[in-house]
């Protein structure tokens, strides 16, 4: 079998699988990455607040497409609020295994955290942050005024990842999958991303947001400018989001 991709797909089937560290009783991996708790939070509105415009489900798919080009409207702290519930939200949490949220995973094991790039966004400081999605908060992480240069570097230089109002990084954490599920849990992970990124498109119609999801970025870039070890967690999926223009 030639290609590195084809022996993904073999060696992750089911035959080839050994007993997961959930089968051999080891301990499940924390619902969350750990993170300095010294550094600022916000809380985030209540998703529950914002008005959204009345759009049934065929009207959405139909209009869901990739958007490049913003307007210079601000996205507002409601509008992000309800977009990290729709595309992370945690409903249930279920010690000490996993957690029920608004799109599905696999076993429930929501293996992805959310980083965010913060160029408009009325009452943020632009940066970079971390959505913590049980307590629905936000964290500051770098607010350099570099960093969104350096993610959109990292992003092969595309404009609309810094002319954003948000832009949505996802990151993958394998041994809160592979805990559960061995190496096929990496199949899994691909899968949730695609999840979240799909939530985003359709909630953000609702707001008159356009997105973009962005799979072309340098992977070692990347995770180093969110200081990420590139195997225990990595950066897996983005997208860029702003206001529609009129």
């Amino acid at each position: 079998m030639d290609g590195l991709g084809k022996k993904f797909i073999e060696m992750t089937k089911f035959q080839h699988l050994e007993k997961s560290d959930q089968m051999n009783g080891k301990q499940a991996p924390p619902l969350e990455l750990e993170y300095d708790r010294g550094k600022e939070m916000i809380p985030l509105p209540d998703h529950r607040a914002i008005h959204l415009k009345n759009k049934n489900l065929r009207e959405v798919i139909e209009n869901r497409r990739s958007i490049r080009s913003y307007s210079p409207e601000l996205l507002s702290l409601e509008e992000l609020s309800f977009l990290l519930w729709c595309t992370q939200g945690v409903e249930e949490v279920i010690p000490p295994h996993g957690t029920m949220r608004t799109v599905p995973s696999a076993g429930a094991r929501h293996a992805l955290e959310t980083f965010l790039l913060v160029n408009r966004v009325n009452g943020l400081q632009q940066g970079l942050y971390r959505f913590l999605a049980v307590d629905h908060h936000l964290i500051k992480l770098d607010m350099n005024a570099d960093i969104g240069a350096r993610v959109t570097k990292g992003c092969l230089d595309q404009q609309f990842v810094k002319t954003s109002c948000v832009t949505f990084i996802w990151i993958a954490l394998p041994y809160r999958m592979t805990w559960r599920y061995g190496e096929r849990g990496y199949r899994y992970l691909y899968l949730d991303a695609g999840h979240a990124c799909q939530n985003l498109y359709l909630s953000a119609e609702s707001i008159d947001c356009g997105v973009c999801a962005v799979g072309a970025f340098l992977d070692d870039e990347m995770n180093r400018c969110l200081n990420l070890d590139g195997e225990e967690a990595f950066v897996i999926y983005m997208a860029a989001l702003g206001k529609k223009m009129s």
